[in-house]
């Protein structure tokens, strides 16, 4: 049995091309719309019809034939004009349930298709695209616009933008910078996956901290599982002239927090641990109770998937977590990605960092800031 697969642009079309390939004989076993890509799918009328025929099946009809009176005994010739009527009937059930089909399948696009957009909303969900954010994520956001503001305002390109961005700013949560208490150390770590920039953040929040706000800043580090760490912190407490302690166990870790108790800020570095590990992650819970962090700000890669963002912030959400840093903004071809990470996480932003320079390239998150950023409005500024 040959099955052969058509696609075409409409229905009828799809249907010549069986014909003339197969004869009128042709029956079509299957019908479906075919995707297209994220970016077709908005263009008015563009659509992919694939129907799938065979010419030796023979679908059998849904409708009863026609009863035949039964012919004389001795005239053989009624008998082959009723045989062809009874193949005019098959081939009529079968051409109605054709026809119905076609109805059908035409009737749910028309239901299910997408109104023609506006120029300026079509080049929003191109540039959304563009900067990462999901087809998904994009086709919500632009509809929302739509259903937000009417008229001449949905050919105003930068009126549109304007509102976009209004609406990812208000899924952004921010808390600010640590606030340190006069009187009272306050102890702050960061946590997070390996190679996202802790020890780096560690860095340039003591620079800040101690060079810039003229507080008393200690460190210590847990990140004994490499060694250029702890060298790299060491030489940032050198240079700044900041106190630091390595330590390996609790009893070294209650000592270490007694000793910098009459300092305004203590920033305790860790160890990376993989999301997936569930075992560190407590280690990482139970470390972080013997030290009494009075914040826990969980450190990733704006470089990292938007699965992976969501995923690790809810791993380690066991150990704590109280606040997101995002780092390596700079290094991020798009920031769509983080989008998800934003809407879905209880965490508030605390800030954000765009480079590798101490003590210049980290800044308190800012939701206005950021929804710009996403959407690429500060780089268009700078052109």
């Amino acid at each position: 049995m040959e099955v052969k697969t058509y696609r075409a642009s409409s229905m009828q079309e799809a249907l010549l091309l069986v014909r003339k390939d197969l004869g009128p004989s042709a029956a079509v076993l299957h019908t479906r719309d075919v995707p297209l890509s994220r970016l077709l799918a908005w263009l008015p009328g563009m659509r992919r019809i694939e129907v799938t025929a065979s010419a030796d099946v023979v679908v059998p009809s849904r409708l009863p034939p026609r009863a035949a009176p039964p012919p004389p005994a001795a005239a053989p010739a009624p008998i082959a004009r009723d045989t062809k009527g009874l193949v005019r009937d098959e081939v009529r059930g079968q051409l109605n349930e054709l026809h119905a089909m076609v109805e059908d399948l035409c009737r749910r696009t028309r239901a299910g298709g997408h109104q023609e957009l506006p120029e300026a909303l079509f080049g929003l969900y191109t540039d959304l695209i563009d900067g990462d954010v999901s087809e998904e994520l994009a086709r919500e956001l632009v509809e929302r616009v739509r259903g937000e503001i009417f008229g001449a305002e949905l050919n105003d390109a930068r009126l549109v933008k304007a509102h976009i961005c209004r609406i990812i700013e208000e899924d952004i949560t921010v808390r600010g910078p640590i606030v340190l208490t006069p009187g009272r150390c306050r102890l702050v770590a960061l946590v997070g996956p390996t190679g996202v920039g802790k020890t780096t953040t560690i860095a340039k929040l003591a620079a800040n901290y101690r060079l810039r706000e003229k507080r008393k800043v200690g460190l210590i580090t847990v990140d004994t599982y490499r060694i250029a760490a702890v060298e790299q912190l060491r030489t940032y407490a050198d240079i700044i002239d900041l106190p630091m302690k390595v330590v390996s166990t609790s009893r070294e870790m209650r000592d270490a927090v007694r000793a910098m108790s009459d300092l305004d800020l203590v920033l305790l570095d860790t160890a990376g641990r993989s999301p997936k590990d569930e075992v560190k992650i407590r280690e990482l819970k139970a470390l972080l109770a013997e030290a009494g962090a009075d914040e826990v700000h969980l450190v990733l890669s704006s470089v990292a998937s938007a699965n992976a963002l969501t995923s690790t912030a809810q791993r380690f959400a066991a150990a704590g977590t109280t606040a997101l840093v995002l780092t390596k903004l700079d290094e991020a071809t798009g920031l769509g990605n983080l989008l998800p990470l934003l809407r879905t996480s209880k965490l508030p932003l605390s800030y954000l960092t765009n480079g590798q320079n101490v003590p210049d390239d980290i800044e308190p998150a800012n939701s206005r800031r950021l929804a710009r950023v996403v959407l690429g409005m500060e780089e268009e500024e700078k052109r």
